[in-house]
């Protein structure tokens, strides 16, 4: 029973360190997303849509870019989790997503970029000034 215990330890602590958000990475991290996507002031849609205030934000729903059907009709809300979710692998969560990317398997960079694309609002401002 006790090695079962010490794992159990192991495996929390682990997964603590796996959820720590650093903006800072995140921001660097982001480069691997700028070629399609802008936060921040003046941010707007290229590629793929502009990412400002994605927090809360029902998925496809920017007036001013042409998702996919798919994307509309996903019915998803942006949030941490959701965000997590589709950049590990956006085919698998949207099918038929026109985000052609093989995603991001690496949980430290998807917590970091969350921590980074969620401090911006929808105006393009820092929530965390």
């Amino acid at each position: 029973m006790r090695p079962l215990i010490v794992g159990a330890v192991v495996l929390v602590a682990s997964a603590g360190t796996a959820l720590a958000q650093n903006v800072a990475d995140g921001e660097r991290d982001f480069a691997v997303c700028r070629p399609c996507h802008q936060v921040g002031d003046n941010a707007e849609n290229m590629l793929g849509p502009e990412l400002n205030g994605l927090d809360g934000r029902k998925a496809g729903s920017l007036p001013d870019y042409p998702y996919s059907q798919a994307m509309k009709n996903s019915g998803m809300v942006w949030n941490e989790a959701t965000f997590k979710a589709y950049i590990h692998d956006p085919q698998a969560m949207v099918k038929g997503t026109k985000m052609p990317f093989a995603g991001i398997k690496d949980d430290k960079k998807i917590a970091d970029l969350w921590a980074y694309i969620s401090q911006f609002d929808a105006d393009g401002a820092s929530k965390k000034k």
